[in-house]
């Protein structure tokens, strides 16, 4: 391991704002915040928002600035990563942002019924290796998960510059009856970004200059809690071929 990573990682565990739950503390069990983020962490009754695979964290900081009404988490497991933003967030006194350094597969441990507000999936691996399919982060399994913490009637937001990822969940939505609220093949081309959707990460500003559309989904669960995989042609082309194909 570089001293680098070594320095962030010690630095880490100093950061108010970063929690790092141990592996038992979330597998197949409850974790002590659980349904305590306002009460214990934040101090406050704010709704709270999460970042699933943030990264750097550039989106949850950003998200803390414009709306320091409302509570952001930024989740993921690379510490080395998420260091900047909780460095960030340290050094501008930003009580309303932290980051959870956990494995997305055992968010569900973390958070009670309706404890969260909204999601936001920010250029997640599009998993185009025919055998990690499951592993996208949209996923019907992953969807399920989300279920059981997002409150009634709150929202998914997905923002990513792949196009595969983005059809694959625009059909998994629409194949399980879910109420799709936005939907654009090119943000920035159409003049469909916001300021909220005009914040742009390091990884979106490189594919920005590769010439890449960046696309957005928001979309709710209505009264579902369990989704169906819906057969998608280009990830059924892929099975069928017996390859993988590289982002």
């Amino acid at each position: 391991m570089g001293k680098d990573k070594i320095r962030r990682f010690a630095e880490n565990a100093t950061f108010r704002c970063v929690v790092q739950p141990g592996f038992e503390e979330v597998f197949r069990k409850d974790y002590a915040l659980k349904g305590k983020w306002n009460r214990d962490f934040f101090g406050n009754d704010r709704p709270i928002v999460l970042e699933l695979g943030c990264g750097r964290g550039e989106y949850t900081v950003a998200l803390g600035e414009r709306f320091p009404e409302r509570n952001f988490i930024g989740v993921d497991v690379k510490g080395a990563r998420l260091w900047r933003g909780a460095k960030t967030a340290t050094e501008n006194g930003m009580k309303n942002v932290a980051f959870l350094r956990t494995r997305i597969e055992f968010i569900d441990s973390c958070f009670a019924p309706g404890e969260v507000d909204e999601i936001w999936i920010t250029f997640p691996d599009p998993q185009l290796n025919k055998n990690r399919i499951k592993k996208r982060l949209t996923a019907p399994q992953f969807l399920a998960m989300y279920a059981r913490f997002l409150r009634e009637g709150g929202m998914i937001n997905l923002k990513t510059d792949s196009v595969h990822l983005h059809e694959y969940t625009k059909n998994l939505a629409r194949g399980n009856g879910l109420p799709v609220a936005a939907c654009c093949d090119d943000i920035y081309g159409t003049g469909f970004a916001d300021e909220v959707l005009s914040i742009k990460t390091t990884y979106e500003q490189r594919f920005l200059q590769e010439g890449l559309p960046i696309t957005y989904l928001r979309f709710g669960f209505g009264d579902r809690r369990e989704f169906e995989t819906i057969p998608f042609a280009p990830d059924e082309a892929l099975l069928s071929a017996g390859v993988a194909v590289q982002r």
